[in-house]
């Protein structure tokens, strides 16, 4: 596979803030859709020196032939002598497995070094690895992200982090390689936080998306000139300007797909349940979602909840 396109590696300050962060070697842990991109930016924007892993070493490899960085046989080498070590894997045991798992990284990870995880995982595993990580004498940062593929391939990434101020004043002018919007949300498991409140609200968004168009073309409404108008007043967001034309068109190949999303509602009502909100309509759009699985649907985006009512 091709690397992606890596696009706007110029950016007002950047040059001064990776000054600022000196010349930090980095390694980065995970090279799927998200976070080959993001290492991508990481050396070819941010200028780092970067020292990849991943569980396929053929993927690694063809990375570091792409962007000329190294590679490691384990999440443990990849981690030595780093001053920042990034991962994006794809659940809390595989989290756990490249960090305090056999030759995870948290075996070699020097002290004083900082480790962002990008992975969309829950608070609980956020909070047990930050201890983890400070029993190392280095520093944890949940740092889940927002904007899908599309956004890391352009590093405009919305980065949402839990931990400590200090590291992440630290941690900030390296996330910024590919991000647009990085915040300190609070304590460890605040970054993950956070990215819940964002899947819910697009669960919801997505579901009621779906359904006004679905009523749109059952009233036999032109769905363009609909969207049109309504995109401009207060039913307008992101995923309507943004999916509308491939959801009337019955097309769900751009983006996180329903797997990805259902493992976030699994983890948003696991939270739900310990901490006692209320999530309705969050747990009745998971059940659609299964729906649309039901139909084949596990890769399509998760604007297919349209799929499911015009089945």
């Amino acid at each position: 596979m091709p690397a992606p396109r890596l696009r706007g590696y110029c950016r007002p300050n950047l040059e001064s803030k990776r000054e600022s962060a000196g010349m930090a070697k980095v390694a980065f842990i995970g090279l799927g859709v998200m976070g080959y991109p993001m290492a991508g930016h990481l050396k070819a924007r941010g200028g780092y020196d970067v020292t990849v892993y991943n569980r396929t070493a053929a993927k690694a490899e063809q990375w570091a032939a792409a962007f000329g960085g190294r590679t490691a046989a384990t999440p443990a080498e990849a981690a030595r002598g780093q001053d920042f070590v990034f991962a994006c894997v794809g659940n809390d045991d595989d989290l756990r497995s490249v960090t305090i798992g056999e030759n995870g990284a948290f075996e070699t990870i020097a002290s004083g070094a900082i480790f962002i995880d990008n992975t969309t995982a829950s608070a609980e595993v956020a909070r047990e690895l930050y201890a983890a990580a400070r029993a190392k004498g280095a520093h944890f940062i949940d740092a889940p992200v927002s904007g899908g593929q599309a956004g890391a391939e352009n590093g405009v990434l919305t980065v949402m982090c839990g931990g400590d101020a200090e590291a992440f004043e630290k941690a900030k002018p390296v996330i910024e390689s590919y991000a647009r919007m990085v915040g300190l949300m609070g304590s460890a498991g605040a970054g993950q936080l956070t990215k819940m409140i964002n899947q819910i609200c697009i669960a919801g968004l997505v579901q009621g998306l779906a359904e006004g168009i679905h009523f749109g073309k059952k009233a036999g409404l032109d769905i363009e000139k609909v969207i049109e108008v309504i995109s401009k007043g207060a039913a307008g967001s992101w995923q309507m300007e943004n999916r509308y034309k491939t959801m009337n068109a019955g097309e769900y190949d751009f983006g996180f797909a329903v797997d990805w999303m259902r493992k976030d509602l699994d983890i948003i009502l696991a939270e739900a349940r310990r901490n006692g909100a209320k999530l309705p309509v969050t747990a009745l759009v998971d059940q659609f979602y299964g729906d649309v699985q039901a139909l084949g649907g596990n890769r399509w985006d998760t604007s297919s909840l349209l799929a499911r009512l015009e089945k």
